[in-house]
């Protein structure tokens, strides 16, 4: 597939939202979290990120609140879980660069296996986490996927909030 989701980063960012890798439809269309049963974008602004349902094809815009997005691994599938694990390990030096790189205040992943497998911890809980990643305080929330059902909106509104409470008092 030649299709690459092109990071939306910029140094200095309060938050870094990090997918484990770009969905076929996104990577097709060019813009993060394009897919209709995808729930970034309302959970974002619910939670308090933004003062507006961003739409996947204005996704850049999010830089003028101070995030951005970014993938673990590149290659994009229908689903994470047809990455296989040796191409998480192969991401590792370039993902840990990108964030020396830019700096964000923190980096929070979407979903625990991208973590998981960059940091080789087996257990991990949802939220901050004792420990940096390329010099950038960790957090862990829920995938927003459509295909990710153990989640409700209600569910992850809840979780991103925490992260937006913190990093609004910092």
């Amino acid at each position: 597939m030649d299709h690459l989701l092109a990071d939306i980063i910029a140094a200095d960012l309060k938050v870094l939202f990090c997918g484990i890798n770009p969905g076929l439809k996104s990577a097709i269309d060019g813009h993060h979290f394009s897919g209709r049963s995808n729930r970034f974008w309302r959970a974002l602004h619910l939670s308090g990120f933004t003062p507006h349902e961003i739409a996947a094809i204005d996704d850049s815009s999010i830089l003028r609140y101070g995030y951005g997005l970014t993938t673990v691994v590149e290659r994009p599938t229908t689903r994470a879980d047809e990455l296989a694990k040796h191409e998480f390990a192969d991401s590792a030096v370039a993902f840990t660069r990108k964030i020396e790189q830019y700096r964000p205040r923190y980096v929070a992943f979407l979903g625990k296996p991208a973590f998981q497998a960059l940091s080789g911890l087996k257990t991990i809980a949802w939220g901050a986490q004792d420990m940096k990643f390329g010099g950038a305080r960790v957090w862990v929330l829920p995938n927003p996927s459509g295909l990710n059902r153990g989640f409700s909106l209600s569910d992850l509104v809840g979780y991103y909030n925490e992260l937006y409470q913190v990093i609004s008092v910092n």
